[in-house]
């Protein structure tokens, strides 16, 4: 290999980083609260391709576009309305609605706040990061799951940047893993509640979205990491 394709090598993998990291990021702020204005117009403004080589992906992405075709002088309304349904339900059963806590899935009884929660505190408090003020959730919610891989991805990024190889590739372990341990295993069933309670195709788009992002990404780093 020439210098030249090492150079190329490498800066489409920092790309394909970037893109990870990317679309980490957006999907925890979907997740986190509702839609605003200015997130409706980028998502409005956005492209979503038809063929992506992942069945999953390709149905979030025609039903989010769909849906942001016609969006209209309620749709921010409809869209917060449709938020609360899906992930906070109208009741206090742990089937009432698609609760975005690992612990509700990873848990015998559906009940937050237990050893998954835990168990993910432990890795961001390693990883250096720490809880903000603002957020009230509990630590295992899919939002900021998808927002310390998110930082991952960076982390390997700036590494990658540096020609620090054993660093990014720690740091893409650490995802692989991540995913291997914690999101792999509960995301499909949240995603299966929120098809179920969601009334439109905005969150059932989502909900396909997620699970071909993760099951795509986890085949890429397993690539990337050389896992048979």
């Amino acid at each position: 290999m020439t210098e030249k394709t090492e150079n190329a090598t490498s800066a489409e993998m920092i790309e394909a980083l970037k893109q990870r990291a990317a679309t980490y990021a957006l999907l925890s702020r979907l997740y986190a609260k509702e839609v605003d204005a200015t997130l409706l117009d980028e998502l409005h403004d956005s492209l979503y391709p038809v063929s992506t080589g992942n069945p999953q992906t390709d149905e979030g992405n025609r039903l989010i576009a769909t849906y942001l075709s016609g969006i209209w002088e309620n749709t921010l309304t409809e869209l917060a309305a449709d938020y609360m349904r899906v992930f906070f339900g109208h009741g206090y059963s742990g089937h009432a609605a698609a609760y975005p806590f690992e612990s509700v899935y990873a848990s015998e009884k559906r009940l937050l706040m237990q050893d998954a929660r835990d168990e993910v505190l432990a890795l961001y408090r390693a990883a250096g990061l720490s809880k903000r003020d603002s957020w009230k959730e509990g630590e295992d919610h899919i939002a900021l799951e998808l927002e310390y891989l998110a930082v991952l991805a960076d982390r390997a990024v700036e590494a990658l940047c540096a020609a620090d190889t054993d660093a990014a590739a720690a740091w893409l372990r650490s995802s692989y893993n991540f995913l291997d341990e914690h999101l792999s295993n509960w995301a499909p069933l949240l995603t299966v509640e929120m098809e179920k309670f969601a009334k439109t195709d905005f969150y059932r788009g989502l909900a396909f979205l997620t699970d071909g992002f993760l099951e795509t990404d986890f085949e890429l780093l397993e690539d990337m990491l050389g896992i048979e």
